[in-house]
């Protein structure tokens, strides 16, 4: 289900549920993030040296795929981000599918009159329905003018 970007917080429910289409996780992702964020550790850059580790190959930085969430998800005209409470389960291999399941599961005002908070709880899913990461994210959202 393709939902609008443009929500309100009074249009957010709670208990709303959200499953994004997959996206594959590539090697030039893998490349480009290691350049951006100055990350290369050998976890991501070495596949020599995966090779010899329990993993077998070179997996995703934790912090790409907690990107690529957030990318996944359209829900509400988000104002900013809140807060994050998040845990990387599972390593996430080049060539990999995932997928983004949200759930509304609090929702309150704040003390500025334009505005909410939603708090969703995320999980990252693999091509096997493997959770791969999973969390929750409080995001601020407009009010209806």
């Amino acid at each position: 289900m393709v939902l609008d970007p443009r929500r309100y917080f009074d249009e957010i429910e709670l208990g709303e549920e959200y499953e994004s289409p997959g996206r594959t996780v590539t090697e030039a992702d893998i490349v480009m993030f290691a350049g951006l964020s100055g990350d290369y550790n050998v976890l991501h850059t070495d596949a020599e040296f995966m090779k010899k580790t329990v993993f077998g190959e070179r997996i995703a930085h934790g912090l790409l795929c907690l990107a690529i969430q957030s990318g996944l998800f359209t829900r509400a005209t988000a104002l900013g981000f809140g807060g994050l409470r998040w845990k990387f389960k599972a390593p996430v291999k080049i060539g990999d599918t995932i997928r983004l399941r949200a759930k509304v599961v609090d929702k309150k005002n704040l003390d500025t009159p334009d505005r909410g908070q939603i708090t969703l709880d995320r999980t990252i899913l693999n091509q096997r329905d493997e959770v791969v990461q999973q969390g929750q994210t409080d995001l601020i959202v407009q009010k209806r003018p």
